[in-house]
């Protein structure tokens, strides 16, 4: 493949605060640490204060959640090096979406690894560990149950509930891969049919694809990792501060003309047990457990919080500084909205004096087939141009190929001059006269735009080939309404060609926030 960019600006896929934090807009730089580029990871490194006992935790916990998987040298090194305060990690997070979702998780992933790379060459005396931040404790089934390939629709449906890490690959999903066990890769296989749970076959296809590139998994539903969460997780409880800062945050950045990402609580924890992750909410001195018959007094709370503080499930406000306060991280990858609402965070980091780390845009791409390449070739788009609407380019299209004016400018011009000069004839001789010839002319123009449009249509007719050639373009970029990455699973490119993650691996570039356009290689 080969790789062309664009500006983020004229795909029309980002928002306003996520454009203004990679131009660096003074008005944002408030509300992050240090900007991404090679040379604040210095600063960021000063910083982040990471306490020994912390790693000795992360160290051992990692090594329990690896059990089962035979451990490559690579993965072994890269788990043991965490014990050296010389390491630090570098942080993308996702869902388990089956058979990886949309392509963006692999974006992410690939993002991650190279920044670990590119750090580790600028700072030879350090050592940088990509991680992938397995999200278990997610209960939005429904946001993960399916993947899309080739415009098909494959689904699980399950009556279980809670976190979906825990789900297990019962009957029904056995019955669902029945229908996709004749085309996937051997490795989905393997992870799928060797695991009791979503998560343990999530960790196994993430391994096989990333482990000999040194990047670990975590899983947060830890009870060990829990514990150096318990001071946020009581605040949280009991005075609500996170809420209080995310708030004035958020209302500083709306003061702005922005747009809020996410809605803090009064509490931001979910209680999770087997089968349950419901949100909690405060009822006079009860604390409640939504959708259930759980309920707790205020000293039952903080009990279970010091016994069993993996009870306790952190909502997108306060998941971001979990994962800041166990791992030796310096950096998040994450998608335009991900970046935008970490924006608003950036008071719970303080007030907790947990470091912000710096907030990376993962690569953004869109792959394009020779089919389509073609198709772009013959109609002679420019980049910029494939983010237009169909509508937006055949308006231009047409115009510049059009046989006649389309807009009908010199006949209208003319009809003008001729009621305009007929008009002032008449009033002349009665002043009522000139006002007729006007609204006759105003009809007489309408008559016109009318006439235009169908010599418009006329034209499209004339240049359907080319129209629908864009259409198709259009259609393959954006399937189903959305951008390519957001839909189209990653099953449908390593197909075709096994060597397409290595081959985003050289293509990718952490430090470059454009849009990338990979095409065919037809040399």
């Amino acid at each position: 493949m080969i790789k062309s960019t664009v500006d983020p600006d004229c795909t029309g896929q980002f928002s306003a605060l996520f454009l203004d934090y990679i131009h660096q807009k003074p008005e944002v730089s408030p509300f992050f640490n240090q900007y991404p580029t090679i040379g604040n990871f210095k600063k960021l490194m000063d910083g982040k204060k990471f306490k020994d006992s912390h790693r000795k935790v992360l160290l051992e916990r990692l090594n329990f959640q690896y059990q089962g998987i035979k451990l490559s040298e690579v993965t072994d090194r890269q788990i043991q090096s965490l014990a050296d305060s010389t390491t630090f990690t570098v942080t993308t997070g996702h869902q388990l979406n089956l058979f990886t979702g949309p392509l963006y998780f692999i974006y992410k992933i690939v993002s991650t690894i190279n920044l670990a790379d590119q750090l580790n060459q600028a700072y030879p005396e350090k050592h940088f560990v990509p991680v992938y931040w397995m999200a278990t404790e997610d209960h939005d089934f429904d946001e993960i149950c399916y993947f899309k390939l080739d415009g098909k629709k494959y689904q699980w449906k399950t009556n279980q509930n809670g976190a979906v890490g825990d789900f297990e690959l019962d009957e029904s999903f056995k019955a669902f891969f029945k229908d996709v066990v004749g085309f996937v890769p051997d490795f989905f296989k393997e992870a799928y049919q060797s695991s009791e749970k979503l998560s343990e076959a999530v960790r196994k296809y993430v391994h096989h694809l990333f482990g000999e590139k040194g990047l670990l998994i975590v899983d947060g539903n830890d009870a060990a990792l829990k514990k150096i969460f318990v001071p946020v997780i009581q605040e949280d409880l009991f005075q609500h501060t996170p809420q209080v800062l995310a708030d004035t945050q958020t209302k500083k950045l709306e003061e702005l003309g922005y747009k809020s990402q996410i809605f803090p609580r009064e509490i931001n924890l979910f209680y999770m047990d087997q089968g349950i992750r419901e949100r909690i909410e405060k009822s006079g001195t009860i604390y409640k457990v939504l959708n259930s018959e759980i309920s707790f007094t205020e000293k039952e709370l903080m009990e279970l919080v010091e016994t069993n503080p993996e009870r306790f499930s952190p909502n997108v406000v306060l998941r971001p500084i979990y994962q800041e306060m166990i791992l030796p991280n310096l950096a998040y990858l994450g998608g335009p909205a991900e970046v935008v609402y970490w924006l608003q965070l950036k008071g719970i980091f303080d007030h907790f004096e947990v470091p912000f780390p710096a907030l990376m845009p993962r690569n953004f791409a869109v792959v394009l087939d020779g089919a389509i390449d073609r198709k772009i070739q013959k109609l002679g788009l420019s980049d910029e141009m494939l983010f237009q609407t169909v509508e937006e380019w055949k308006k231009n299209f047409i115009s510049a190929h059009a046989s006649m004016d389309i807009k009908l400018k010199h006949e209208k011009e003319a009809l003008s001059l001729v009621f305009g000069e007929a008009g002032k004839t008449a009033s002349v001789l009665e002043k009522s006269l000139g006002s007729a010839f006007e609204a006759a002319e105003v009809r007489a123009l309408k008559i016109l735009d009318q006439l235009g449009q169908k010599v418009r249509k006329a034209e499209e007719r004339k240049w359907d080939i080319k129209i629908k050639q864009r259409e198709a373009i259009f259609a393959y970029m954006n399937p189903g309404g959305s951008p390519q990455e957001r839909v189209e699973n990653f099953i449908r490119f390593y197909l075709e060609d096994q060597d397409f993650i290595p081959k985003l691996h050289e293509l990718f570039d952490p430090f470059d926030f454009s849009y990338m356009i990979l095409k065919p290689d037809h040399g």
